[in-house]
């Protein structure tokens, strides 16, 4: 179990969305230090908050972070894109993009820090999936996500050695930018967050946001074309 309080935390992606809330929230329970990255150099007023550019889909970016980051002991692998990407009509260019930032940046970024974890005593890896790792009709997305969960479910049986715990994170639909055109019920940043931060201080493997992910996780026995949603809606 890792508890926030006086720890070092990273959040990827944390200049807004859910990165953000995930930042407040870690502050909230007692962070000493949050490291926020984005793409592009932007300022946080809060003393605590260290903010740092980060392109994930660069090996030197990454590396380059890792250097000056060395205090982290929790780390929210936060960072993604939602293009529309059909499998086969799709801009295939799209597909690899989402790819090399959900999959391979989630990667570079766990691969580059676990030593960094490790020498400060374990720590934590959070790594954020969807409930689309699960649902086929999502295209490229969905494909990507799947992708990730695969990863961290891996990556939990490799930092095990080195008492890292990490903690798989699957949500529905929240309340950020990358979703906004789509008119179906979501959950805010804040109470994601909150369930988040809650599942890695409860030792959970793998934290269930909300009400849509725990009924697609149980369905996952069941007939697999049953396992499907359309963003066309």
């Amino acid at each position: 179990m890792v508890a926030v309080a006086g720890k070092v935390v990273m959040v990827t992606g944390g200049r807004r969305g859910l990165g953000a809330a995930l930042v407040d929230e870690v502050l909230a329970r007692g962070a000493r230090k949050v490291y926020s990255t984005a793409r592009s150099a932007y300022l946080d007023g809060r003393p605590a908050v260290v903010t740092a550019e980060l392109e994930v889909r660069s090996a030197a970016s990454v590396a380059a972070l890792a250097e000056v980051a060395t205090d982290v002991d929790v780390l929210f692998n936060n960072a993604g894109v939602l293009v529309p990407a059909p499998l086969l009509a799709g801009d295939l260019e799209r597909a690899t993009d989402m790819f090399d930032v959900n999959v391979f940046g989630l990667l570079r970024v766990a691969r580059a820090f676990a030593p960094i974890l490790a020498a400060n005593g374990g720590g934590a890896l959070v790594n954020m999936h969807s409930v689309l790792s699960w649902l086929a009709g999502s295209g490229a997305y969905g494909a990507s996500k799947a992708a990730a969960w695969s990863v961290t479910n891996s990556l939990r049986l490799e930092l095990a050695r080195q008492n890292t715990q990490v903690v798989g994170v699957h949500a529905g639909f929240i309340d950020t930018d990358m979703v906004s055109a789509m008119d179906l019920p979501k959950a805010t940043p804040t109470e994601i967050a909150a369930r988040i931060v809650d599942g890695l201080e409860a030792d959970a493997t793998e934290v269930l946001a909300d009400d849509v992910t725990v009924a697609a996780k149980a369905a996952l026995s069941g007939p697999v074309e049953h396992l499907a949603f359309s963003f066309a809606r």
